[in-house]
């Protein structure tokens, strides 16, 4: 399939076989005694017989031809298409001969030119679409805290005025009213991840863990849940970030949790330029045909009436990660706890090495 072209040391062609007759579109018996310039682009001419020079002033016997932007072929009628040429060299009777192999490139930089097109379409989708939850979710703030504001004073001013059913009525509005609201405060959160992306920098996820512990005390207290970590690695990611995904694990464990008292702990396993974490609990565990439901926005496996929230916890979490460059996903049997493992790139600096040591951040009363 690739065309092999042989020349002397002026790079007149003195070999042409039938794949390159057929990409170029000339016979060999055209092609012979032909100046390989002919089937070179004029912008690329200067530069490529340049480079041929200088191999030729060399002891390597075979070379990749690269350094320009593009090298491309001109076949006979005039259309160019991408090519990617190795040459060798070899010397027979005080001649020096040139062997080209080149090959036809089109297919796969269309390919290429068709990923990259398709990848900037999604990235500015993306971005669309982050803007529209962004103003959307802000713009229906203010009518909704109208409707609210009025809505409590229609209960307050009128209870017991109006009959049985209206009060009913006036709860059900408020407290749909109430929903909405910590709803598109969930999305505002969630349209918020990257949007206003800060400069990354090494990260000590122990000092992230004790902030997220401290965010969480009141509900750490209240549940019993005793929190423990191991040594944790620095990572190269945005700070506060960190302290949301730390948090928002710990605060779904503490969430979901059984009869008794959650039992949290925190690893974490180096891996070349990658650290594996894991954040295991004893809770109620997941079935297998959710685990990856449960990281889908507003996405919910119980009632509120069981569990409160709207389903927007672990959604942030796996933007968190991905925007990382890493990957999130849990393992878990329903009774048996369930374990997030993420993974977040290494801090970009080695540290000074710390001791192997445990942290409890509460212990049960």
């Amino acid at each position: 399939m690739d065309a092999i072209i042989t020349v002397d040391d002026e790079q007149n062609i003195v070999m042409f076989n039938p794949a390159a007759e057929k990409m170029f579109g000339l016979t060999a018996a055209d092609a012979l005694g032909r100046n390989l310039s002919q089937l070179i682009p004029s912008r690329f001419r200067s530069a490529h017989a340049q480079q041929v020079r200088d191999f030729g002033e060399t002891n390597q016997t075979r070379r990749h031809i690269g350094g320009m932007d593009c090298l491309c072929g001109l076949r006979a009628d005039g259309t160019e298409f991408p090519a990617e040429i190795s040459i060798s060299q070899i010397e027979e009777r005080g001649v020096k001969l040139f062997t080209a192999i080149v090959r036809d490139i089109s297919e796969r930089k269309h390919a290429e030119d068709e990923l990259s097109r398709r990848a900037e379409d999604l990235a500015r989708s993306n971005r669309d679409l982050e803007q529209f939850a962004y103003v959307a979710s802000h713009d229906l703030q203010e009518p909704l805290r109208m409707v609210a504001a009025y809505t409590q004073l229609l209960a307050e001013r009128y209870r017991g005025y109006l009959d049985e059913n209206a009060d009913k009525y006036i709860a059900y509005v408020i407290e749909g009213t109430t929903r909405m609201q910590t709803l598109i405060q969930d999305l505002l959160a969630f349209s918020r991840i990257g949007r206003n992306r800060r400069e990354r920098q090494n990260v000590d996820l122990e000092a992230v863990l004790d902030e997220a512990a401290e965010n969480l005390k009141a509900s750490i207290q209240e549940s019993r849940a005793v929190l423990t970590r191991g040594k944790l690695p620095l990572v190269h990611g945005e700070r506060s970030q960190l302290v949301q995904l730390f948090q928002n694990l710990i605060g779904n464990a503490i969430k979901f949790r059984g009869e008794n008292a959650p039992r949290i702990s925190i690893s974490a396993e180096s891996r070349g330029q990658e650290c594996v974490f894991a954040v295991a609990d004893n809770g109620i565990g997941i079935a297998t045909e959710y685990r990856e439901r449960v990281f889908e926005i507003f996405q919910r496996l119980h009632t509120r009436a069981e569990y409160p929230g709207n389903g927007i916890g672990l959604s942030i979490c796996k933007k968190i990660v991905e925007q990382h460059g890493g990957r999130i996903w849990v393992e878990s049997e329903p009774g048996q706890g369930a374990t997030f493992k993420f993974i977040l790139p290494a801090a970009q600096i080695a540290s000074k090495s710390r001791k192997e040591s445990a942290h409890v951040y509460a212990t049960s009363a």
